[in-house]
This record gives C-alpha cells, sequence and structure tokens, in this order.
C-alpha cells in the first residue's frame, strides 16, 4: 500500500508569550507574532483518494481547537515565576491565558504535533497520522519543526 503525504496551513493567530528564561533577550518581555503552523500528515488514500479530508478539522473540533490555544491569547509557561500575575490579569478579563510546559516555535510546534496527530488517528481510524509540524513566527522567516523521532 503506498503512503501519501498532505499538508493543511492552520494561521491567522495573533499570540503573545515570553521565554522568562531568555535574560540575554528582548524575547523575556512579552511579545506576540501572527502565528502560522503548516502540518504534514501521511497515510494511505481514503475511498474518495484524500490522505486527509481537510473537512474534517471543523467537523472533530481541530479548527475551533487551534483558535482557542493560539488566537489573541497570552501563553505562559508552567515553570514562569510570574504565573501568578497572568492569572490575576485572565481573572479580570485583560488576557485570554494558556499555560503549556513551555513557550516558543519549538513548544507550540509540539502541543499542536501531539493534539492534532490524537485527533486525526481517531478520525481516520489510524489510517493517518500527522508527520511533521512547522511552526512559524508572523512573517518572519524563523520557524521550527517537531518531528518525532520513529522506532
Amino acid at each position: 500500500m503506498n503512503e501519501f503525504n498532505s499538508t493543511k496551513i492552520f494561521d491567522g493567530y495573533s499570540t503573545a508569550f515570553r521565554q522568562w528564561k531568555a535574560k540575554h533577550s528582548h524575547c523575556q518581555y512579552i511579545h506576540g507574532y501572527a502565528m502560522k503552523f503548516k502540518v504534514t500528515f501521511t497515510g494511505s488514500l481514503s475511498e474518495l483518494n484524500w490522505v486527509c479530508d481537510f473537512g474534517s478539522f471543523k467537523r472533530n473540533g481541530i479548527k475551533e481547537h487551534m483558535s482557542y490555544m493560539f488566537d489573541h491569547t497570552t501563553i505562559v509557561a508552567e515553570d514562569d515565576p510570574q504565573l501568578s500575575i497572568f492569572k490575576k490579569l485572565s481573572e479580570q478579563n485583560l488576557i485570554q491565558l494558556r499555560v503549556l510546559n513551555g513557550v516558543g516555535c519549538e513548544k507550540f510546534a509540539t502541543y499542536v504535533y501531539n493534539y492534532i496527530n490524537k485527533m486525526i488517528f481517531i478520525e481516520t481510524k489510524g489510517r493517518v497520522k500527522v508527520l511533521n509540524v512547522e511552526c512559524y513566527e508572523g512573517g518572519t522567516n524563523n520557524s521550527a519543526i517537531y518531528e518525532p523521532l520513529t522506532k
């Protein structure tokens, strides 16, 4: 059976975050980007000759979840020493706080990979998986790719 790849770009997410450990860099401050994610799927073709039914992203909640996580949100690392301040801002409806185990393109790509791979595996009954996710910082040429090691 042949394997095929297809890609989907999720974009239009205005996301603010800070990398608090980057004391040598302006990245230690809250800043934001228009985030974009390129997701590559791999698998055999469906009866419709598709690797992935892109229409399923609305049906299975992937599009909604991506907006929830990344659209006009502030993402903070769970070990950020100022997390309590961010939580207070969220309680006052000044930010839409999301807490992850780390921030930055590499961590965001990993998060998106894990989430979408789980959802697409269920949707396709294991026929399709995510090969990798590339996360771009807005209009820059900067990106990071997460692709798990295979055994």
